[in-house]
């Protein structure tokens, strides 16, 4: 795991949510030459994507909380997308997050889809629900998105609970999250491609 540097990007709307303890709780597991950095987007909101890809020249941003997740997200081996489950999916400001990576590839001077391109995406959800399967539509942006990028996908930490701290409680998700990292993550595929 040296040199390995990890961007947790946490999509909650509420600080040190069920998802962020569940996460935090896999973090631990690293060791400690692997690298942690943590972007909460509520505390750094970016503002409504606007695709402008056909529209106009596009600019590295610079001194704002875009030009801080890009760079972040530019200097990671691994990012890891802590987002509670929102109506079966990521949350808005998650969402966002990944409609950037639109912007971002047509930024000059980035080449961000080559230098993502086997690096590692990773996910981890609270869903306040007994079946996982729920939680497809979330894997499956979190899957496709590095399929697209050439990047590695490692899944999803699933974890159980609706009330504050309820995830404390999910033992089977906290014994998951002690050997999350430690996996070997492939190459992610399109559904259409296995």
């Amino acid at each position: 795991m040296s040199d390995r540097k990890f961007l947790f990007v946490l999509g909650s709307s509420r600080g040190d949510g069920n998802t962020e303890i569940l996460a935090r709780a896999a973090a631990e597991q690293l060791p400690s030459d692997a690298e942690q950095r943590w972007i909460d987007l509520a505390a750094h909101p970016l503002p409504d994507f606007e695709d402008l890809r056909h529209d106009s020249d596009h600019v590295r941003p610079h001194g704002d909380d875009v030009a801080l997740l890009l760079d972040a997200t530019l200097a990671a081996t691994d990012i890891v997308i802590a987002s509670p489950l929102y109506w079966y999916s990521v949350s808005a400001s998650t969402k966002r997050y990944l409609d950037y990576w639109s912007g971002w590839l047509r930024t000059p001077g980035v080449d961000f889809k080559a230098t993502l391109a086997g690096r590692t995406l990773w996910g981890v959800t609270a869903l306040a629900h007994e079946e996982e399967v729920v939680a497809g539509p979330l894997t499956g942006t979190l899957r496709n998105s590095a399929a697209y990028m050439g990047m590695r996908f490692g899944g999803v930490l699933l974890g159980n609970g609706s009330r504050p701290g309820d995830v404390r409680g999910d033992t089977q998700a906290l014994a998951r999250a002690k050997t999350f990292f430690a996996q070997e993550a492939p190459l992610a595929r399109f559904p259409y491609e296995e």
